[in-house]
């Protein structure tokens, strides 16, 4: 396994990081969301509990998860599909946001 290169300006103009050398730590964002709480800030602990879930997801999936909640992107019976899987993949927080929206979006009539 090879060493991840240091996070400089340097290696990055001389492409020498990639992605997964940026990617947040689900545990990093678990600590914040920890140290907001403490501060104070529920709602922003929350929001680093939900990006500690994404984290681990591949990138296409989180794109298609903003497409699916923009308004009159998704039916009910998409919401739930997405809620269902994020629920499998381990991202109960996400799957209840995604409830939430739903419920919100058929009241607004913002479903497709």
């Amino acid at each position: 396994m090879s060493e991840r290169p240091e996070i400089t300006v340097a290696n990055a103009v001389d492409g020498k990081l990639g992605l997964p050398d940026l990617r947040m730590d689900p545990t990093v964002l678990a600590h914040q969301a920890v140290v907001a709480a403490e501060g104070g800030n529920p709602q922003l602990a929350e929001n680093f509990l939900r990006a500690a879930e994404l984290a681990v997801v591949d990138d296409e999936q989180v794109i298609a998860l903003y497409e699916a909640l923009r308004p009159h992107r998704s039916t009910a019976d998409d919401l739930e599909s997405l809620r269902v899987a994020l629920e499998h993949q381990g991202a109960p927080r996400c799957a209840e946001l995604v409830r939430q929206a739903a419920v919100v979006y058929a009241r607004r009539g913002l479903l497709r």
